[in-house]
Order: C-alpha cells, then structure tokens, then sequence
C-alpha cells in the first residue's frame, strides 16, 4: 500500500470507528490520562501499603498537591498521604506489616509515619485520624515497635489489637457532633490488646484492656481532657459489628495482597523456606567440592567410564 493511500484509509478509519483512535494507540491514551496515584510526591519515601478494598469513592491528597486523586483497588499508599472517603462509602487499606484500617463514610486520615522491617528494632508507625470513624487490626508494627493514632484530642498507643476511633466533625471533645471515642474490641481470634490513651501533653489519660470497652474524650478544667469510660449503647455496638466485618474482610484481602507484592520485589525478600511459587529448583552440583575441578565424565561409547586403553 502507498503511504498516501496509508493516510486516506487511516483518516476513513477515524470517522468510522467506533472506538476513539487514542484507545487504539497507547502512547496517546498515556498522554492523555489525568495524573496518576500510583506515584508519589516529590521527596515521598516508597510504596508502605496499598487499597485492598472499596466501595463508593475515596482519593489520596499526596505531598503539596492542591486537588486530590481518585482511589482504585490496588494503587498504592505512601508516608504523609492523606486518604478520604466519600458520603456512602468505605475505604480498606492494608501495609507492609498487614496492619489494615478501615475507613467509613465521610472519614480523613492521614500516613504521619510508616518504618517498617522485618525483623527491625526501629519499626513504627503514626497514623492522624482527623475526622470520621476509623476502625483497625494493628499487626506487626504495633508487636515489635511503636503503633500510634493522633486524633485532635487523644493519641492512643496501639498494643496488637483491633479497635475503632469516632471523631466527630469538628473534632474536638464538646464539638456538635459529639464526644470522640476509642473503643477496643476482641481481634477476629479473640484475642483482646490494649490501647493507651494520653492527652496531647503525653500525659496518661486511661488505658483499655478489656474487649467492647470505651471512652469517651471530654474537655476538663482549664482546657485540659480526660477519657471517661462509658458504655457502648446496644445500637452503636451494632452498628460497629458491621464495621468490624467490613474490617475484617478488607484485612484478609490486603493481607493476601501485601504478601504477593512483598514476594514480587524479589527473591531478597524471600527467606531459605519461602520459595515462590512455580520457581524451578537450582540443578544439582554434581562437584562437591566448591571452587574444585569438575567431576571427570564417562568418555562416550563406554557408560561406565571403565575399560578404556590408557
């Protein structure tokens, strides 16, 4: 075919297609799409975690950028994002330790700190809920290190647990919308943590140690806060066994989730009895001795090797 016979057919082709020509070329689809999640602001460390599931809509505000990014299933999440979700609709996020939240409607937090390594001393992690209701499966973080939640109010130091966090809108103890709360529930095996609660000063405010127990962050004297306990009404508690679920099925998923993405950064990761899946085995040395000459082979025609004129 003729180039300008090329051009023609090609000009046809893009009045009749139905499908628009930059979904038939990648190079114009990429050029064309809006700023991506799955990279992070400049000076932002590396991948710590990643959207197990969603319902609804949520989007990621990364670094200094002034609009947010929509969210999808699988993108990525970095130190300092900060993930919202939208009215009638939940966001599951799980990290590298598999430490999972799950965010409700309407809810803000923020990555303050994420360090984590296996086998690390200096692990931990510090996460800002500003506003909403976040529920949680602390992991490995919060087991051989430091796991903290900020809420305008309160910081609550995490002890291997699962737990949800009410701030209301305003956020401050006394605001419209009511007192913010912490409250401690049984992990999905039963086991029961423990979560610390401290004034922002540092100074101890109570500590929770028992499963479906709570306080409620009040204002003092003087400015200052307390953590009363009280006692979950029959209705919020039921209302928190469906955002436990939620939590529980967006923790098995992200977990299954981060174990495949931490296999996929390679075999360094992988110790001696975690052999990928499919991988072949090395062959067999047939030398014994490193570094030594090969083992001499049967000359051919005589199996053996015995027999042969020297």
């Amino acid at each position: 075919m003729k180039r300008r016979e090329f051009i023609i057919l090609l000009g046809g082709t893009a009045a009749a297609c139905p499908v628009p020509l930059p979904l038939l070329w990648p190079f114009a689809a990429r050029a064309q799409n809006p700023p991506s999640s799955n990279q992070p602001a400049a000076g932002q460390a590396g991948q710590v975690g990643q959207v197990a599931t969603l319902q609804g809509s949520a989007a990621v505000t990364r670094g200094n950028a002034a609009t947010a990014i929509a969210l999808q299933i699988n993108d990525p999440v970095f130190q300092s994002d900060a993930l919202a979700t939208g009215a009638d609709s939940a966001l599951g996020i799980t990290f590298d330790d598999e430490t999972t939240f799950s965010l409700s409607a309407n809810t803000r937090i923020v990555v303050n700190e994420f360090v984590y390594q296996e086998g690390g001393s200096a692990n931990a992690a510090t996460f800002n809920v500003a506003v909403g209701t976040a529920a949680f499966v602390a992991s490995l973080v919060a087991k051989t290190g430091t796991m903290k939640i900020a809420t305008p109010t309160a910081t609550l130091g995490i002890r291997g647990t699962t737990g949800v966090v009410d701030v209301p809108q305003g956020g401050a103890a006394g605001a419209a919308g009511g007192e913010p709360k912490i409250k401690l529930y049984p992990d999905a095996d039963g086991h029961v943590g423990s979560i610390e609660v401290f004034n922002p000063q540092g100074g101890r405010l109570g500590t929770l140690t028992q499963g479906a127990s709570a306080f409620t962050i009040q204002r003092g004297a003087g400015g200052s806060f307390r953590a009363v306990p009280f006692q979950i009404p029959p209705q919020e508690a039921a209302r928190d066994r469906g955002v436990l679920q939620r939590l529980f099925v967006s923790h098995n998923i992200g977990r299954r989730m981060t174990i495949e993405r931490l296999r996929s950064r390679g075999p360094n990761r992988l110790g001696p009895n975690n052999r990928q899946p499919g991988r072949q085995q090395q062959p067999f040395n047939r030398n014994p001795r490193p570094g030594g000459p090969p083992r001499a082979q049967p000359r051919r025609g005589n199996p053996d090797g015995r027999g042969q004129k020297r």
